[in-house]
Formats: structure tokens, C-alpha cells, sequence
């Protein structure tokens, strides 16, 4: 079995250090990677803090990883060594259910195997995440990535990327229709970036006037400034197509009365409560709706990917070596990035 070298949290309230593990020996169908890149998902911040109640430790983060093959399995089709490939935030499912026969692994009904702060399946062994030196994955859950693309800049991709490339796709986002992203961050930078390639008109709907410059040199054509009521009534029911990349409770009723009939505003962002109550007429009165959307499967992620290597598309980042990971947790709480930070695994091999 390969050692691995990783940082790990060991509880909610410790700083991540330097962690040594075993990995499983490649399987038939199993692809090994050595990590180059792994990037910073807010969520790996809550999780190794614990902020939703379910965190496992020993806990390894990183579920956006970019790699080099370095072993494959007897019965591995479609990875050889030495290609550049990635790995999102699943390295398993049930594979039988509706959801999986559909593509749609992240909706497993008996719930995927998450990169880390989750249970191998049908195992008490932990899955650790890409904050380390290499991974072993079954290869239905490995993406290729083109050459044509800054490495670095990729790792993003397999969270923040999918995450915003999925319901883009769902809802038939295409050229000629107007499309508003709500927050400029991790999520919605990629938004902009997607949205524009696709061909719509793309709207920057924030709440900070200092993000307005940053929002067009992305893509966006407008920006809506949601605080401004004047300009919220100018653009009112004329977006197809709402991206609410929000991460925090906020209130959904002036982003609703934005969209014109048959006009659909879908959560990426956020995870609890919602407040204050939705009114009901505004969906009611236009056949509106309101839905949400998680991480692509895994076809999805490889028409993310190509499309991304088709168009030049990556992520905004700043590299980090492994050592600064806990100042990125703290500079994160503070949203001091521009706008994924990604940390250069090669960092592991020097001196603590």
C-alpha cells in the first residue's frame, strides 16, 4: 500500500499539520495520482471546523485535485501513466440506482462517497482528500484534463466549475438570453465566465459597487447593483435565468420579482435556512420557479472540462504552498481571495 503525505485536522479547533497515511494499492480498475495542484473549497474550511455537525477526523481536505497518472489497473480503459487527470468531490456511488443509470452520481439515493470526511464504501476506512502527494480512485470517478490548460488553475474546476456549469446546462442556458449571477466569489466568478461562453447576456448582481470593475474584466456585459431599488425596478421581470451563488441565509423576494415569466432562479450558495419567507405571489404570478443544483456527475464534469479546454476557460487563483493553508482558512473567513486559493503540492516536499 503507497504512503502519503497529506495536512490533516485532527478536531475542529487544531490547525492542520503534516499527516502520514496509507492509501489502498491500485485495484483492476483503479487509477493512481500524483497530486499537483489541490484547491481551497470554502466548504473544506467548514468542514474541517466542523461548522455542520458531521465532520470525521483524522480529516484530510481537498475535493478540487489535478494530477499526473503515475499507476492504472489491469482492467483501466481510459487513463494510461502519465496523463494529466482530475479528481472532483466524489470517488464512489452505488452505481444501481436511478440517479447513478442516469449519470447523476452526485444525487446517488444511497449516497456517493465523498473525496474526504467520508466512509470508503461498504468500509469503516476513512477517504482523505487531495491535500496530499497522490490518490487512488476508481477511474469512472477520474476526468481527463487537456494540456491546453494552465494546471494550476484547473483544480477549481472540479468544485466551483461543476458546481456552476451544471445547472447552467439543466436549465438550457443559450445564446440571446439574459442571465444574472448573484455574488462575485468562488462560485460566481465562474459563473460569469461560463454564462458569457455559452452566449447570454450576463448580469453581475451584487451588492458591492467595488466588485462592478473585476465583474466586467470577467465577462459580465451589466452590472445590477441589488442594494440600488431604482435599478432592481429597471431590470425587473427580465432575466431567464437567475445563478444564485449566494453561500448565506439572505432573503430570495427582490431577486424573484427579477424574472420574467416562466423565469428560474437556482441556489448553488446556500445550504440553510432562507429568510425572510418567499412570497408566494411573485412565482405564482409569472409561473416562476425556484430550485437548486449541486455538482455535475461525471459525464457532466468531462463536458465541463472540454468545453473549458474549447473556450480557454480556467479559474482566478492564487498558489499557496501547503505550509500557508491555515493563513488561506483565515484570509478565507475574511473573503480575501480573488478568487480560489489552490495549493502547489510539490510545497509538501519542503521542510516544515
Amino acid at each position: 500500500m503507497p504512503k502519503a503525505q497529506g495536512y490533516a485536522a485532527h478536531d475542529a479547533h487544531s490547525a492542520l499539520v503534516p499527516f502520514t497515511f496509507e492509501r489502498r494499492s491500485p485495484g483492476p480498475r483503479d487509477v493512481q495520482i500524483e497530486i499537483l495542484y489541490s484547491g481551497i473549497c470554502h466548504s473544506d474550511l467548514h468542514q474541517a471546523r466542523n461548522d455542520w455537525h458531521n465532520s470525521l477526523y483524522p480529516m484530510v481536505p481537498g475535493h478540487e485535485i489535478v494530477g499526473r497518472v503515475t499507476a492504472v489497473g489491469a482492467d483501466v480503459t481510459k487513463f494510461k501513466v502519465g496523463d494529466l487527470a482530475g479528481v472532483g468531490c466524489m470517488v464512489d456511488s452505488c452505481r444501481t440506482c436511478s440517479s447513478c443509470a442516469d449519470g447523476l452520481e452526485q444525487y446517488c439515493e444511497n449516497v456517493a462517497t465523498w473525496t474526504y470526511n467520508s466512509k470508503l464504501r461498504n468500509s469503516e476506512e476513512l477517504a482523505f482528500g487531495g491535500y496530499s502527494d497522490l490518490i487512488v480512485v476508481d477511474e469512472h470517478f477520474v476526468v481527463k484534463v487537456s494540456p491546453k490548460l494552465d494546471l494550476k488553475a484547473v483544480a477549481p474546476l472540479l468544485c466551483a466549475g461543476i458546481t456552476t456549469w451544471s445547472p447552467l446546462r439543466h436549465w438550457n442556458v443559450a445564446k440571446g438570453q439574459k442571465v444574472g449571477v448573484i455574488g462575485l466569489g468562488g462560485l460566481g466568478h465562474m459563473g460569469i465566465k461560463f454564462a458569457k461562453a455559452l452566449g447570454a447576456h450576463v448580469v453581475m448582481i451584487t451588492t458591492s459597487p467595488n466588485k462592478a470593475r473585476d465583474a466586467m474584466r470577467l465577462g459580465a456585459d451589466e452590472v445590477l447593483l441589488s442594494t440600488d431599488k431604482a435599478q432592481m425596478k429597471q431590470h425587473a421581470r427580465s432575466f431567464d435565468f437567475l445563478l444564485d451563488t449566494i453561500p448565506n441565509g439572505h432573503d430570495l423576494n427582490p431577486y424573484a420579482a427579477l424574472l420574467k415569466r416562466d423565469g428560474h432562479l437556482v441556489l448553488v450558495g446556500a445550504l440553510m435556512e432562507l429568510t425572510p419567507p418567499l412570497f408566494g405571489g411573485s412565482l405564482v404570478g409569472g409561473r416562476k420557479s425556484i430550485a437548486g443544483s449541486a455538482i455535475g456527475g461525471m459525464a457532466e464534469t468531462q463536458e465541463m472540462l472540454d468545453f473549458c479546454a474549447e473556450h480557454g476557460i480556467v479559474s482566478d487563483i492564487e498558489v499557496i504552498d501547503i505550509q500557508s493553508v491555515n493563513e488561506a482558512y483565515e484570509r478565507l473567513l475574511k473573503n480575501d481571495v480573488k478568487y480560489r486559493f489552490v495549493i502547489d503540492m510539490a510545497s509538501l516536499k519542503k521542510v516544515a
